[in-house]
């Protein structure tokens, strides 16, 4: 027995616009005359829409709406698809730059020994170095919730320790079952 099953295929346009995209292409374009601003930046004068859509079919190029709001609107010839490829590129780029501030955390006990205290100095002179907040959490438990003062001035020990490096930006306070303090580097 053999089964015949049919596939319809489509194609799509070789890119596709976001709906999010306010620009106006070719047909999308309303008014009657346009401003016409050519692939140079030359200025082709005050032209009605349909001689400007054959001016971009001629030239093999898209006429986009770059200042709708202009009197006549302005349109410039250019390819549309590069147009916007660029566009994103420089987007991407931009967020690229823009840098992200990441919060670390380093946790220690009011118990804590001398070693490890020395080994989290230097997880927070990394820290730092990368360019990121760092919060340090001491962590009570039981009755040590009734000595905060040790957990205080093993912070402000700490705070000290680093202090060639990063500034205090939130003195320690308490959060629950801990106490907790912000540690900043310089800009």
């Amino acid at each position: 027995m053999q089964f015949i099953r049919s596939f319809r295929i489509t194609r799509r346009d070789s890119f596709t616009r976001s709906v999010a995209d306010s620009t106006r292409i070719n047909s999308e374009i309303r008014a009657r005359e346009v401003r016409v601003i050519d692939v140079d930046g030359q200025q082709l004068g005050i032209l009605p829409i349909r001689e400007a859509l054959s001016i971009a079919t001629d030239k093999a190029l898209d006429l986009v709406e770059v200042a709708p709001n202009a009197n006549p609107p302005v349109c410039r010839l250019m390819d549309y698809g590069k147009y916007v490829y660029e566009r994103q590129k420089r987007e991407r780029e931009s967020r690229k730059a823009q840098k992200q501030i990441e919060i670390k955390e380093v946790r220690l006990r009011p118990k804590t020994d001398e070693h490890d205290i020395q080994v989290v100095i230097n997880r927070i002179r990394k820290f730092a170095k990368e360019g990121a907040k760092i919060r340090v959490r001491i962590r009570f438990r039981g009755r040590e919730m009734q000595h905060p003062e040790v957990a205080r001035t093993l912070l402000e020990r700490v705070a000290n320790d680093v202090a060639d490096i990063v500034a205090v930006e939130s003195m320690p306070i308490y959060d629950g079952n801990s106490m907790v303090m912000l540690l900043t580097p310089p800009s």
